[in-house]
């Protein structure tokens, strides 16, 4: 019906940008039986070039309404709404992070995971909000109880990837200082990336205390489809990669964040806005580009409803995981003589404030990173990067207390 009358993938111009006044946000629910909302990036592309949305949050809620999904759509967005209305303080990726703790105990017996995809640059408040009032602390049932020991594995091919040891030893002093037990193996083939993740969830598993946290960095050449290279140049699936650790049994309902550091593809992305225009307007130094893919939401709330890769919904397998790509999918990663945009940045702003909401602060490093200028190899126009969070945690996660 939307494509009928000219709207979501018509290729007609879409009403908002012939709206008089100024569009602050976006949200669109698609509620649809439950297996046809695997692929919305149409959708999802539509919006991010509208140019009275650009530098908007644009926000999509996919919501299956198959017989017996759980939670039923109207059930989910009540809930939302509720949560919304009594904490508007609450970002928006605070208010779904407790939506999917709610969740995960009504139907603690289902195998069922919302999962969010998020490229937001900024914290998303859609309640109105008192400036003067106090912000109550969160329940201290939403947040993840770190007091058991945390872990940190670091694969990282050095070979062929100029700055990559500045990555590694950044990311192994950041681990140190949050307390984690790290282990790094630099130049792994394909197959020791699969026995890595093998040896340490077998080792997890036999731990003799409690595990609270995990953390997997994974940083690599791509492949054109997502693959990670080895240092042997042969490929191996992240996807793969998360299977092994998602199983394992001492971090069943604990953390497990993976920070992937290398290319989805091979797009360069321009960015939208002032580098369209003439020289002229880039010489008066005209705002700088938004990228493509910067300031979605998409929030997977039914039982069948993510993409095939990542975590995904429906699966308790897939629960507490936190993936962090340094591009979004089919771009390219950026990394020169000094290191990778993604980790430093990264670095710097868990080190300034370790005790943040993790979520939270992974925005700001987005904010960063979409803020940076990238001269390509391929030709002196600048390019653009942009983060990809996706999170299927139940509770707020700090590194540190």
């Amino acid at each position: 019906e939307l494509a009928e009358e000219g709207g979501l993938g018509s290729g007609e111009p879409l009403p908002l940008d012939a709206h008089g006044g100024p569009v602050g946000c976006v949200l669109v629910a698609l509620v649809a039986p439950s297996g046809l909302l695997r692929q919305p990036q149409q959708l999802v592309q539509e919006l991010s070039r509208c140019g009275a949305l650009r530098g908007c949050p644009k926000v999509f809620l996919l919501l299956s309404s198959a017989p017996g999904a759980a939670p039923e759509p109207g059930a989910f967005l009540t809930s939302l709404g509720e949560l919304c209305g009594r904490c508007p303080h609450w970002s928006l990726l605070q208010l779904l992070t407790e939506v999917f703790c709610r969740i995960a105990e009504e139907f603690s017996g289902a195998t069922y995971c919302p999962v969010l995809r998020s490229s937001l640059r900024g914290a998303l408040c859609l309640g109105d909000t008192e400036p003067w009032g106090l912000e109550p602390e969160p329940s201290p049932s939403a947040q993840y109880d770190l007091s058991g020991a945390r872990v940190a594995l670091l694969l990282a091919v050095i070979r062929g990837r100029s700055g990559a040891q500045h990555d590694v030893e950044a990311l192994w002093g950041l681990c140190q200082a949050l307390g984690f037990e790290t282990t790094l193996m630099t130049d792994p083939t394909a197959q020791a990336f699969q026995e890595e993740l093998a040896q340490f969830r077998e080792w997890l598993d036999a731990h003799r205390g409690p595990v609270s946290c995990a953390l997997v960095a994974l940083m690599a050449h791509g492949g054109p489809q997502g693959q990670l290279l080895g240092a042997d140049g042969q490929e191996v699936q992240p996807e793969a990669l998360v299977r092994e650790l998602s199983c394992c049994r001492a971090l069943r309902g604990r953390p497990k964040i993976f920070l992937l550091q290398a290319c989805r593809g091979g797009h360069r992305d321009a960015g939208l806005g002032p580098t369209a225009l003439s020289w002229f307007w880039r010489w008066l130094r005209a705002p700088p580009a938004t990228p493509s893919h910067a300031d979605v939401l998409q929030v997977y709330a039914d039982a069948q409803g993510s993409s095939s890769r990542g975590p995904t919904a429906g699966s308790s397998d897939q629960a507490d995981i936190l993936m962090v790509y340094a591009a979004a999918e089919g771009c390219v990663a950026y990394r020169d003589e000094t290191g990778s945009d993604f980790i430093q940045t990264l670095v710097e702003v868990l080190r300034a404030d370790p005790k943040g909401d993790l979520l939270e602060l992974l925005t700001e490093v987005n904010r960063r990173v979409c803020e940076l200028d990238v001269l390509g190899p391929d030709s002196d126009e600048r390019r653009k990067a942009c983060l990809e969070i996706r999170s299927s945690l139940r509770r707020r996660l700090c590194l540190q207390a």
